[in-house]
């Protein structure tokens, strides 16, 4: 075989090999599992509205967030993680985790905590004063969280450039504690609109 020859078939095993290897890692990125997130533990031991002139809801509210990434090959960094509190369709708190910026490897579970306490102005309808009335006294609120992400994903030793991710729910039944070290008996509850890998946003 003559040297343009063998120069020319080098050039195309390479550029086979060069495509297989991104067809297969193209397919794995497509069949990566999404990380899991869940709400493991929940402390709610103020939840008061005052409905006057200046309608102010008091709250107190401790969370533990846990996020499983079960790929073999996908680690993913998670540069920022803002965590939202809604109630009756109400945001009445936000934080910024400040355990970010971290990196979470392959089959890997990390667990956050969240704090939530102050107070916040709250206009509520009659219809929601009129549930929260009923949350009150069966002592069972129901509160949203958002999780907003900003993050970068590797792949073997590809890294993705930073991105936001869609809006994580999780919707929670949070009972009332009587203080921060009695049981609140609150139900690990699975999140849902997990798509950091599967689909990003802007």
């Amino acid at each position: 075989m003559s040297g343009g020859c063998a120069c020319c078939f080098c050039l195309l095993c390479n550029t086979f090999l060069c495509f297989t290897l991104a067809f297969f890692t193209f397919c794995y990125i497509l069949t990566s599992d999404e990380p899991k997130f869940s709400i493991t533990d929940a402390s709610l031991t103020q939840f008061n509205f005052t409905n006057t002139d200046n309608s102010t809801l008091h709250y107190n509210l401790a969370l533990n967030i846990t996020i499983r990434n079960s790929n073999k090959m996908v680690g993913i960094y998670y540069r920022r993680i803002q965590v939202i509190a809604n109630y009756r369709q109400k945001t009445f708190a936000m934080v910024n985790l400040t355990s970010a910026p971290f990196y979470q490897g392959h089959k890997n579970t990390t667990t956050l905590h969240a704090v939530f306490e102050g107070q916040q102005l709250a206009v509520f309808g009659e219809s929601n004063i009129s549930q929260l009335n009923s949350d009150t006294a069966a002592s069972i609120y129901s509160i949203d969280l958002q999780l907003a992400l900003q993050v970068r994903a590797r792949y073997f030793s590809f890294k993705t450039a930073e991105y936001s991710s869609s809006k994580i729910d999780c919707k929670l039944q949070v009972p009332l504690s009587l203080n921060e070290t009695s049981p609140s008996g609150f139900n690990v509850t699975m999140c849902g609109n997990v798509h950091i890998l599967t689909d990003r946003g802007d």
